[in-house]
């Protein structure tokens, strides 16, 4: 039934595409027009859709478009942190989403999902300086509308990239700033050619040293779209990707190190040499293998068509595929070389360069109709993707080692997933009063997803015979139901809504692969369940906004992290039987005056498993039932205050954003925390407007403007060795008070 819905629908989009000339009319070129983007709502909530949901202005996209990724933005809604390894939100950035980490926020561009389908996240460096290309951000939290990828268990964003224009035009970016961050982006619009025809293009380079030691980043990257435009048929062709090399941050510093070497310090890539140019504490010489890198190419392709057939009916189809390569090059002092069963030698341990590498396929269709009339707005559609990924591991140098030794590879595995899903969405306005309505919604969506993985991993086993590299062999097939309802209520100034949903999602790769780290037994991980309530209140006048949110979100088998994590920085995660999150987000907006908006937000949350048996098979509570704790990387309070200020060209934006307490794992321990923290950022600007109209804006961002010592992220976890109880933790600290200027020319 599925494969013939998705043939029919691509059926549909390749008839109106090729019929496409004969509704074609001429534009009126006399007039301006901003050509419109053929934009995918199928992942989008409308204003009156019962989903606690916000959208960034295009003025705050432009304003995080320095240089800095895309959580830096996010971050400026609701419950959402961003966290960032190098110290300066350049890199290895990502966000949580009311404590749910970004495994489990699903990410669309023009509906088609941004997250890796093994590991489910999101690497925002491998397609950097997108924000300059996006058009529309949307953030929902909870479980959302039907989307597209690995399901929303804390929020989704869903984006689109930026409507061309009829104008030829474009922009040059140059920026600046502490710890030789840059940005150099050029940007080209041909305008509208023959009345019908559009081209743009980006090219961006992004590199920072980092604040942590060693912690560059070099990113560069392209955007490249095509559009053709009829009255009622719009196509557009889009590439946009990148190439990334950075420096591998992930394992993160302890306290005591911090307090030996500084807050900058990190050991990845170091290595005890007699004549090392640096000087450890106890005496220790040491250098640094300068290479000690990931390694990335990602290319997005998108081919997207857009017809309406009258005004009732349109649809939307989009066609995609993902190309990606990359590895990391590591540097591992006195490796057990009988955990690489590629090498015959005697030796036990020998200093050696590895690389462990990935090759992977993405390919699809998304496609939507859309039904609207004045009571009801009725969109079906569906998606089906298919992803191939082999992962292997090979060696160029092992101290002592003839090169031709070395060869072949010391673990090698595949991945094959496909997902496939089909929706039905309704809301449909029951009631329409002089001063309010009344609308009813109602969205369900069919999930099937296959992932099957094999070969073996780069895991070393012990055995009775020896070690062995760990076998892969999972073959799990899922089908998710995943319903929503919902009543939202408009009268006059005030609006209230109330929904249910219910969501499911499966493991990630690390989930299956990494479990015997820590579990007590050889069982595979269970999927999520997900129950989501949320009742939310609005009161908006022309000058003052005020909102107010409850949540509750009940989970069955939910995987929460345990603190630790593999050695590609993947959190670890364990099934808990039941748990929840429930809490209430505040947002208030007040225009003082033309020129100066005050606003706050605020999440007050618990966020408990209930009954926790710690199955950490080395952890000093194994085998316990703790009864009630909090989930790991949860805190109970965030906020933010903000005050936007803009007068005659100059505009400013002050941020303060609080944070509470983190613990790293589920049973509480003190040891095993991240502090809460507290810290302002400013962004300053000054537009120039000539008289032929062209643009030129200065900017300033100041992060961190007090230099708050704090840490956005960490890991960590407690074992026991020889009757005693240890307890590792690792933190990334954040730049103290750091700048970023930026000029802009618009043309």
């Amino acid at each position: 039934m599925k494969r013939i819905f998705l043939f029919l629908v691509a059926v549909i989009a390749i008839h109106a595409t090729a019929n496409a000339q004969e509704l074609f009319e001429r534009l009126d070129t006399s007039k301006v027009y901003e050509v419109e983007l053929v934009e995918i709502m199928t992942t989008g909530a409308k204003s009156i859709t019962p989903v606690a949901h916000d959208n960034l202005s295009k003025e705050a996209i432009i304003r995080s478009s320095y240089g800095t990724d895309i959580p830096t933005a996010l971050a400026l809604t609701p419950s959402i942190i961003a966290t960032n390894e190098t110290g300066v939100g350049i890199g290895a950035t990502s966000i949580r989403l009311r404590g749910t980490d970004a495994t489990r926020i699903n990410v669309t561009i023009n509906g088609v999902a941004m997250n890796n389908p093994d590991s489910h996240s999101v690497y925002w460096y491998d397609t950097p300086d997108l924000i300059s290309s996006v058009g529309t951000v949307q953030v929902q939290r909870g479980a959302g509308v039907s989307t597209n990828g690995t399901g929303a268990f804390g929020g989704s964003v869903a984006m689109t990239t930026d409507a061309l224009t009829t104008d030829f035009g474009g922009s040059a970016s140059l920026s600046y700033g502490s710890y030789n961050t840059n940005k150099q982006a050029l940007h080209l619009s041909s305008g509208l050619i023959k009345d019908h025809w559009v081209v743009d293009a980006r090219l961006t380079h992004i590199g920072s040293d980092g604040y942590i030691d060693r912690g560059s980043t070099d990113l560069k990257s392209y955007m490249l779209q095509a559009g053709y435009y009829g009255s009622n048929t719009k196509v557009k062709l889009l590439s946009f990707g990148g190439v990334a090399k950075t420096y591998l941050t992930y394992n993160g510093v302890s306290r005591e190190d911090m307090a030996l070497y500084g807050r900058r310090y990190h050991d990845s890539g170091q290595y005890e040499t007699s004549d090392g140019p640096y000087v450890l504490a106890d005496g220790t010489h040491v250098d640094y293998y300068d290479d000690q890198t990931d390694n990335y190419l990602q290319l997005n392709n998108q081919l997207v068509v857009n017809h309406r057939f009258n005004h009732q009916w349109q649809l939307n189809a989009t066609l995609f595929y993902t190309y990606g390569y990359g590895y990391y090059n590591q540097y591992k002092e006195d490796a057990w070389l009988a955990g690489y069963t590629n090498l015959t030698t005697d030796v036990e341990e020998a200093d050696l360069i590895r690389h462990k590498k990935m090759r992977n396929h993405l390919g699809g269709l998304n496609a939507a109709a859309t039904y609207n009339t004045s009571s009801l707005d009725l969109t079906f559609g569906g998606s089906w993707s298919y992803y191939t990924c082999p992962h292997w591991g090979t060696l160029s140098w092992v101290d002592g080692m003839d090169r031709d030794a070395v060869g072949g590879r010391w673990y090698d595995n595949d991945v094959m997933k496909q997902d496939a899903n089909i929706f039905a969405r309704a809301d449909w306005s029951i009631y329409r009063g002089a001063e309010d309505e009344l609308h009813l919604f109602g969205d369900v969506q069919y999930r099937y997803v296959h992932y099957k993985a094999w070969g073996t991993n780069d895991n070393a086993i012990w055995g009775d015979e020896g070690v062995t590299m760990q076998p892969i062999d999972v073959d799990e097939k899922y089908n998710f139901l995943n319903p929503r309802v919902g009543l939202s209520y408009i009268n006059g100034r005030h609006s209230l809504f109330a929904s249910a949903a219910i969501a499911h999602r499966e493991p990630t790769r690390s989930d299956f692969t990494d479990r015997h780290m820590f579990a007590s037994d050889d069982s595979y991980p269970k999927p999520e369940r997900l129950t989501d309530i949320e009742v939310g209140y609005t009161y908006k006048s022309p000058r003052l906004t005020l909102g107010v949110n409850l949540y509750y979100m009940l989970y069955r088998n939910q995987l929460v992290a345990t603190g630790m994590v593999n050695d590609g920085d993947d959190a670890l995660n364990t099934n808990v039987d039941k748990s929840f999150r429930r809490g209430v987000e505040l947002a208030a907006s007040w225009q003082t005056t033309k020129w100066l908006t005050l606003s706050a937000n605020a999440t007050l949350s618990e966020n408990k498993i209930l009954d926790y048996v710690d199955q950490l098979k080395d952890s000093p509570t194994f085998g316990q039932n703790l009864g009630t704790m909090t989930i790991s990387y949860s805190p109970s309070v965030m906020g933010a205050v903000m005050a936007d200020f803009h007068i005659a060209g100059f505009d400013a934006l002050w941020r303060t954003q609080y944070v509470g307490k983190q613990y790293f794992t589920n049973n509480e321990t003190e040891a095993l925390s991240l502090d809460g923290y507290c810290v302002t950022n400013v962004d300053l600007g000054y537009t120039l407007t000539t008289k032929a109209e062209q643009r030129v804006r200065f900017g300033l961002r100041i992060e961190n403007l007090f230099s708050t010592l704090y840490e956005s992220n960490g890991y960590g976890y407690s074992y026991m060795w020889d009757g005693e109880r240890y307890d590792e933790a690792f933190y990334f600290p954040q730049a103290p008070i750091n700048f970023l200027a930026n000029v802009t020319i618009n043309f």
